[in-house]
């Protein structure tokens, strides 16, 4: 299972949400960019950034990010905001490995496939799960259709994976459930990542073993040291296969 260290940005700054509420951020005063690099030394094959301010429609952050995506030493799949066609698009051309997509794909679903098509294993389905009902607009509103039928939509386009966030378990402080996160993967083709239910060096060996889950962003855990991203990285490999002690 492939763990990715991710970032949120808020005013060019770190931060994690209380609660999801974006005016409540928990702010941590680190240099993005130097943040980055050291998980990029530390052995990670991706980063994932979101950005809250183009969620509320300010690109405020657009410079610091593309400055990340060059700079940073590892591809970055990048997400918030990011509700046409043509906005992925310019994203791709400067350099972003991967783009996430929710809201437009429930409103222009035939848009985003046809995205997809054109940027194969660029494309990133966002599936937000709250209550067991499908979110969108940063989580704020109700969508049309349930995730099951969602992910059946996209089961034919060639997405890089389906990123799939159970809301009750990241904004809650109770333990973490995986039932969401499994039931949904079980119905993807593609590689499923997994959002909301990393908090504690636990939950990274009971996710890895949830069938067709390929990845787990790992965030608020990371900023504020309850996990350790060199034992996260090294509890998510690939245990090594038994070799018979005969000839």
């Amino acid at each position: 299972m492939q763990i990715i260290p991710t970032m949120e940005l808020l005013g060019g700054v770190p931060v994690s949400l209380v609660r999801g509420n974006l005016d409540m951020p928990s702010r941590y005063h680190v240099d993005p960019i130097e943040t980055a690099r050291g998980w990029a030394a530390a052995g990670a094959e991706w980063m994932h950034l979101t950005d809250f301010d183009a969620i509320e429609g300010r690109d405020t952050n657009a410079e610091l990010v593309e400055q990340i995506i060059r700079e940073v030493g590892i591809p970055v799949q990048l997400g918030g905001g990011i509700r046409t066609a043509e906005a992925a698009e310019s994203w791709i051309d400067k350099g972003a490995g991967r783009i996430v997509i929710g809201t437009l794909a429930t409103q222009s679903p035939d848009a985003v496939q046809a995205l997809a098509k054109r940027f194969p294993d660029q494309i990133v389905l966002a599936i937000d799960v709250w209550r067991g009902q499908l979110m969108r607009d940063g989580w704020r509103t109700g969508a049309a259709l349930q995730p099951d039928a969602l992910i059946e939509a996209f089961n034919a386009t060639p997405l890089a994976a389906m990123l799939i966030t159970d809301i009750d378990s990241d904004i809650e402080d109770t333990e973490a459930q995986l039932g969401v996160i499994s039931g949904l993967a079980d119905l993807a083709k593609a590689p499923v990542i997994a959002s909301g239910v990393l908090r504690a060096p636990d939950d990274v060996a009971r996710l890895k073993y949830v069938p067709h889950v390929s990845g787990a962003l790992l965030g608020r855990a990371l900023f504020t040291k309850t996990i350790d991203l060199d034992e996260a990285l090294l509890v998510a490999r690939p245990a090594p296969e038994a070799v018979a002690d005969f000839i």
